[in-house]
């Protein structure tokens, strides 16, 4: 690889979780406008690299090849070293983790940049303290890594804005038997976190039965660990509206996942890495909220509607309810969830 004098050839430590992948596009796209020119490539658990080739700041994706959580001092230094040759000239590591910021410091790259955390700062050339007050979400603190020290985030961070590839959607319509002549409502019911973040099935049927009665289809997303709750919404509607409802939960890849909700009209889903991906396809999103809060990693699209209770045992951040009622999520009504999707469909299609 052969670089400009002048040019910034960055490698990025990305997150681990989905979610966070998808908002540290807005890294990526504060970078490309600040240095034009630069070559951006991210360092990424294996399951998050599809999300990379739909970003078109990222020239590269490099796999991690180790588990989440997983120390390997040994296969760090090792990456590190190989990485030598690709002639980086910043690192910005977006993990709080000691183990994150070892392979820029092995890679011999002269600038390493992040937040301090765990005991890292000697692995790093520009460690800065986070004030949490001043840098409330997620990502103004993943957008400020692009920028000199400051005590503000920057003034604009842009949306999060993943590509979908007409042929592949195509050939995964094709692949799935799916029709795009109706409607289409994406159901994301699944959470990572646990069932604390989980909207009831009961609350997700009624909802799916009241759009298909208005003439939609429902198709239902999520991971081989959502096929349990996928299926039990597929079995608890009656047989006719069930003909318009399929479950893709655990079939598709990540890359096909994103592909199809592009096709979708809206998109109605827990907290979760989905809601993150729907939000940057420019969808119309209902994200529910339970145990956790859009206080630090709301999706990030002005198409969005963020509902929640107000009862004073949320937001408590367990995954499981401690106190085992789950009022936070029961007592979120369908019918908020239904009216929700009209206000935002009615306004995109204005």
């Amino acid at each position: 690889m052969t670089l400009k004098k002048s040019q910034e050839n960055i490698l990025v430590v990305g997150p681990a979780w989905v979610g966070d992948m998808v908002m540290a596009q807005s890294l990526f796209m504060c970078l490309k406008e600040r240095y034009p020119d630069c070559r951006i490539s991210v360092l990424a658990p294996d399951w998050t690299r599809p999300l990379l080739e739909r970003m078109l700041e990222v020239e590269k994706g490099i796999g991690l090849g180790m588990g989440h959580g997983a120390l390997r001092l040994g296969m760090r230094r090792a990456l590190g070293r190989s990485l030598r040759g690709e002639q980086f000239t910043t690192a910005i590591v977006l993990p709080n983790s000691f183990k994150s910021a070892l392979i820029p410091f092995h890679a011999g790259i002269k600038k390493r940049i992040a937040w301090k955390g765990e005991w890292r700062n000697l692995l790093l050339s520009d460690c800065r303290r986070l004030d949490k007050n001043a840098f409330p979400l997620m990502v103004q603190r993943f957008a400020a890594l692009a920028y000199p020290r400051s005590d503000e985030p920057p003034d604009r961070i842009p949306e999060p804005r993943l590509q979908s590839d007409p042929q592949s959607v195509a050939e995964a319509l094709v692949k799935f038997n799916l029709g795009v002549e109706d409607r289409i409502l994406a159901i994301c019911p699944g959470a990572e976190f646990g069932v604390a973040k989980q909207w009831p099935a009961e609350h997700f049927v009624d909802t799916c039965k009241t759009k298909i009665d208005e003439g939609w289809q429902v198709w239902i997303f999520g991971s081989e660990k959502d096929v349990e709750v996928s299926d039990k919404i597929l079995h608890m509607l009656a047989e006719e509206p069930r003909q318009k409802c399929v479950s893709l939960a655990g079939k598709t890849s990540l890359a096909q996942a994103i592909d199809l909700l592009s096709v979708a009209e809206a998109v109605v889903s827990n907290d979760s890495g989905l809601m993150h991906i729907a939000a940057a396809l420019d969808k119309p999103i209902v994200a529910l909220y339970g145990s956790t809060s859009p206080d630090f990693t709301p999706p990030l699209s002005s198409k969005s509607k963020l509902l929640f209770t107000d009862i004073d045992c949320r937001p408590c951040f367990q995954r499981e309810c401690p106190l085992v009622h789950k009022k936070c999520l029961i007592d979120l009504e369908p019918s908020r969830v239904v009216a929700a999707i009209t206000e935002l469909t009615s306004t995109a299609r204005n």
